[in-house]
């Protein structure tokens, strides 16, 4: 039996979608809303399953992007892929952002680094099979560089201006599109089992969101 999954990832205003199968990737589909994925994601993901005549019931499991990334942006696909493994009884792969960078690259140690705004970055440091080497952790860039291990190492990021920083190690750009990405990590967890309910999925948010900061300076 062949195996579908559907992945999403609206973490940023380039949120996308993917279908994912057995050879790969099926269809990934780039989105652009600056105002959010609320009221287009679930029009985007019935023609992406129209175009290849499957239905929800048919997939056998959703992934999401799980984070960090815009707060709102990461409930926004959580939610909808958990509402869709709940109506379906599928089982939910949550990727990290930053894994899914560590996906581009090709060196043995694989540095994905996000903008985290206020001068400070998310960052983790990945191997070739994509097991974590370091924490994900939310730091000023120079802090974090310092702390990155010897050895084969590049660096992994879509849009933020790394080279910058005067690394030597290589930068590579990955798209801006993740959830084929996010789709082809799921589906190798899948095979092995590593899988959730999907009450038991929640974001990575990695730093707490500002009106959490703020309300707990209130106490």
């Amino acid at each position: 039996m062949s195996l579908h999954l559907l992945s999403v990832d609206t973490t940023t205003e380039w949120g996308s979608i993917a279908l994912v199968g057995d050879q790969g990737v099926i269809e990934e589909v780039a989105l652009h809303s600056p105002d959010g994925f609320a009221h287009i994601l679930f029009g985007e993901i019935e023609q992406l399953l129209a175009r290849h005549r499957l239905e929800l019931a048919t997939l056998d499991a959703f992934a999401s992007a799980s984070g960090p990334g815009s707060f709102t942006g990461v409930r926004v696909g959580l939610t909808a892929v958990k509402g869709l493994a709940e109506a379906t009884g599928r089982k939910v792969v949550a990727v990290s952002n930053l894994r899914a960078l560590a996906f581009f690259g090709t060196r043995a140690l694989r540095a994905a680094v996000i903008d985290a705004r206020r001068g400070e970055v998310y960052g983790s440091v990945y191997d070739a099979a994509l097991q974590p080497f370091c924490h994900e952790v939310v730091a000023k860039l120079p802090l974090w560089l310092a702390s990155l291990p010897e050895g084969d190492l590049e660096f992994i990021t879509h849009g933020f201006p790394i080279a910058a920083a005067g690394v030597s190690a290589p930068v590579v750009e990955a798209p801006r599109a993740l959830a084929g990405a996010i789709g082809t990590i799921a589906c190798d967890q899948f095979r092995r089992g590593e899988v959730r309910d999907a009450a038991e999925i929640d974001a990575n948010y990695v730093r707490r969101s500002d009106a959490e900061l703020l309300w707990k300076d209130r106490r």
